[in-house]
């Protein structure tokens, strides 16, 4: 899926996506906990990756970490920094962030790679790991199914990935997988979470 599909996607219905899933209060408890954990454990710099309208970003600054959230859709990082003024949010992409190597202590990147393209996924999962420095952090969400297959999304094409095949996307980009989980419990599709250290 193109950049420039996403982009377009999402920055025509900017509003409708805001009202559908764009608040913290729309996160599953578990997953809330999961990220809470996981924030509070990174020493150092986090990305928010795919930060849409700001709420994780907002939400992880609260509890004290040093957040940056990045989206390559202008009109979401627009309605980030009119939601939330007191972060930071710019515009940028997971395969090219644009910060120091090994400058960050973790990166969120929560349901942000679902429209990359398996064939691309390596390269932004290889950006990711440039940014974070060894032992820190890294904190996946994503849609999960049995096999890797695209879907018609509500905005653009996305895909179910496997847990164990995302895995081992994630650690042939130069991470070690310390937890992953799925449920489905949800009433449309799958959900997945990994979480992996930088080697």
């Amino acid at each position: 899926m193109s950049l420039e599909s996403v982009r377009g996607s999402y920055g025509a219905r900017a509003d409708e996506y805001v009202e559908a899933v764009g608040r913290i209060e729309h996160v599953a408890a578990p997953d809330l906990a999961l990220v809470e954990r996981w924030a509070r454990r990174i020493e150092g710099p986090v990305l928010d990756v795919g930060c849409g309208p700001g709420q994780w970003t907002h939400h992880l600054a609260g509890l004290g970490t040093d957040v940056e959230g990045v989206d390559p859709v202008p009109e979401l990082i627009e309605r980030a920094q009119t939601a939330y003024p007191d972060q930071r949010y710019r515009v940028g992409r997971a395969e090219s962030l644009g910060v120091d190597d090994g400058s960050l202590g973790g990166v969120l990147a929560w349901y942000s790679l679902i429209h990359t393209a398996p064939e691309q996924i390596g390269a932004a999962l290889t950006e990711l790991a440039r940014c974070i420095r060894p032992g820190g952090g890294l904190a996946l969400g994503f849609f999960t199914g049995p096999t890797l297959e695209p879907f018609e999304h509500a905005m653009t094409t996305a895909h179910y990935w496997p847990v164990d095949l995302l895995s081992s996307e994630v650690e042939g980009a130069g991470f070690a997988v310390t937890h992953t989980e799925s449920r489905t419990d949800r009433p449309a599709r799958s959900h997945g979470a990994i979480l992996a250290t930088r080697a």
